[in-house]
């Protein structure tokens, strides 16, 4: 997404259709917002400005760190960086203009050909800040945005990143070119007269949109069937901060090879793996990880994937204890289970990297685990994934029940959600209905009794 635009001087004569000038507008902006490819080999040189109200030194630093290997998450080499405390946003600006002109000055000695801010702009402040320091500029949406593309492997990925980056772009587009403020004449069948550049290009932008929804559609279709059909399964997803070492904890419990690179957003595909072949059937989970101030933009696109940590059975969540935040990684980790609606699912705590530890901080990590159990291991360490993965199963097997539940034949959606959610051990036919005999979680099967009693069905 290399869509970082600069003011152009109005053209003297403004192009008209039949010049081919709108053709060439159109395929210059596919190529630079649908093809990853066109940015240079190098990537740009980047000028990075951390900016916060935080006063610990060491948590701005900490922050600085994140944005600087987003930003080489992206492709991009940083040639310098600074902190800057912000004790009251410009309206206009964000940063007021002395100190964007010094700051564009102190990048421009750096060599550096790109300005990223570490703050989420809109559309006008980031238009303001490029006409200031003479440069493109990106905010941090835009370079996370940057970072899913390219890590982006599945078409469901690329579809979901694709959707996001280009609602963010849309208030955005400026200066592909020609002026896209210069009203162009209009020819029958494709614009109106007197109408904007900008205006026809938001328009072919909302047509690629409404492809990639539909898209979006059908693969979360897919989606949902894939997980009504593993509804009698017993599931355990890895969530946690990006980098916190999921991936390389689930290849250890399942023997698997998934991509495990030390770079943020290494995951974005939801990728589940049995975790026991024999009994009762679990599965375990590895979903994308979270990060502070994550786009709203993302969540949404991300929903089908993320709604496996909504319908999970057990969270594991992982923590990189060796890692200066890691409790504000767990808090913002917490605060995404809540958006999401799974705050209330059952919970077990892995404190990761246990290898790079001088000294085990045992009071906080149960005072951080908040009563539910927990576990200090290193990935890299076989025999304590053996133990913790005889664990899981352990919970697993101590949170099933069975129960024989009456559901007769007219109570149709019970039935389907019991076929979806249950183990069916025994069914025995009758005149009225079917008596089951179920194995599923305890909370599951005293739901479906509840729900039968509200129906007023005999039980």
């Amino acid at each position: 997404m290399r869509f970082y635009s600069m003011p152009v001087p109005e053209h003297e004569e403004v192009p008209l259709a039949d010049d081919g000038e709108w053709e060439r507008l159109v395929n210059e902006w596919r190529t630079r917002s649908h093809a990853p490819q066109t940015q240079p080999e190098n990537g740009n040189t980047v000028y990075v400005l951390s900016v916060g109200r935080v006063s610990d030194p060491l948590i701005r630093q900490a922050q600085l760190n994140e944005i600087t290997e987003l930003v080489r998450a992206q492709g991009d080499t940083v040639a310098g960086h600074e902190i800057r405390m912000l004790t009251k946003p410009h309206p206009r600006t964000l940063l007021g203009k002395g100190t964007c002109r010094e700051v564009a000055a102190r990048a421009r000695a750096c060599g550096a050909t790109m300005l990223v801010l570490d703050a989420e702009l809109s559309p006008s402040q980031m238009r303001n800040l490029e006409d200031l320091a003479g440069m493109p500029v990106c905010d941090r949406e835009g370079v996370i945005l940057n970072v899913f593309l390219k890590h982006a492997s599945t078409r469901r990925s690329r579809v979901q990143v694709e959707i996001a980056r280009l609602e963010y772009l849309r208030p955005r587009i400026r200066g592909v070119g020609i002026d896209m403020d210069q009203q162009m004449g209009g020819v029958a069948g494709s614009r109106g007269p007197g109408e904007t550049a900008s205006e026809l290009l938001a328009r072919q932008l909302d047509g690629r949109l409404a492809e990639l929804k539909k898209a979006q559609l059908k693969f979360q279709k897919s989606e949902l069937q894939q997980r009504q059909g593993r509804g009698h399964c017993r599931r355990i997803a890895l969530v946690g901060y990006t980098n916190a070492g999921k991936t390389s904890l689930m290849n250890a419990l399942t023997a698997e090879s998934l991509s495990a690179r030390q770079r943020p957003f290494e995951t974005l595909d939801t990728t589940s793996r049995s975790l026991s072949r024999h009994g009762q059937r679990v599965l375990l989970s590895d979903t994308v990880g979270f990060i502070r101030r994550l786009p709203e933009r993302l969540l949404a696109s991300f929903e089908s994937t993320l709604a496996e940590i909504r319908e999970a059975s057990l969270l594991t969540l992982v923590v990189d204890v060796s890692d200066y935040e890691w409790q504000s990684h767990l808090e913002i980790t917490r605060q995404m289970l809540e958006r999401l609606g799974a705050d209330s699912i059952d919970r077990f705590y892995v404190f990761n990297k246990a290898d790079l530890l001088d000294e085990v901080p045992w009071a906080l990590l149960s005072k951080a685990s908040q009563g539910h159990p927990f576990r200090l291991l290193s990935s890299q360490d076989p025999a304590a994934v053996k133990e913790f993965k005889e664990e899981l199963l352990s919970i697993v097997r101590k949170a099933l029940d069975t129960r024989t539940l009456f559901v007769p034949y007219s109570a149709a959606a019970i039935m389907a959600r019991i076929y979806r959610d249950c183990r069916v051990l025994q069914s025995q036919p009758t005149a009225r209905g079917l008596r089951l005999n179920l194995q599923a979680e305890t909370r599951i099967l005293k739901q479906l009794k509840e729900d039968l009693k509200c129906s007023k069905l005999p039980d």
